[in-house]
């Protein structure tokens, strides 16, 4: 058997990152000379906001918790890369290999317990909701229209600003016709 130089094992290394470079080289050069010689315009370096001009600047930073988040989905993610050449050699391993991978998963869910805690996934203040309307049935709705003018949706009623309402003092008679805003409404 014929011994190789130890320079042959680092051919194929060499190799790649010669090619590596030369790409970049290739791409770099071929940007310059294929890409538009005009200078941009105000319109072209403006950052773009789905057609509509901004009003007003962006914030300069983003909040640190985009970046928690970011970060605890980048440890998740590594946890599971690891677990895939555990399981192939599970069982070469035996109860070590258990046990490795049960101190491994505890320490990233213990931190992850301690990110929780610590309110990395909340976002602002805690959202209350509040009871704005009754549910509706059919005797609300009758109620609320029986309500007349100072009930509401009347002329008092803040949620209809602007909003006058005209009864008829002479309820219609039966089989009038009734007018498509109501009886007694004006449009």
């Amino acid at each position: 058997m014929v011994k190789r130089p130890a320079v042959d094992d680092y051919l194929p290394i060499l190799v790649l990152l010669i090619l590596g470079f030369l790409f970049a080289a290739v791409s770099f050069v071929a940007s310059a000379l294929l890409a538009p010689k005009k200078r941009p315009t105000a319109a072209k370096t403006a950052p773009y906001e789905c057609g509509i001009v901004p009003t007003i600047e962006p914030p300069v930073r983003f909040p640190v918790r985009f970046y928690l988040i970011a970060m605890i989905f980048i440890i998740f993610d590594i946890e599971i890369v690891f677990l895939y050449p555990w399981a192939v050699i599970f069982r070469q391993l035996n109860s070590f290999g258990l046990v490795e991978v049960v101190v491994f998963a505890a320490v990233v869910f213990a931190s992850f317990l301690f990110l929780i805690s610590n309110g990395a996934l909340t976002w602002g203040p805690a959202k209350r909701l509040e009871r704005a309307m009754p549910s509706r049935t059919s005797s609300s709705t009758i109620a609320r229209i029986a309500a007349g003018p100072g009930g509401p949706g009347g002329p008092s009623d803040p949620s209809g600003p602007g909003r006058t309402v005209f009864t008829d003092p002479v309820p219609p008679a039966t089989g009038d016709p009734v007018s498509p805003t109501g009886p007694g409404q004006a449009a």
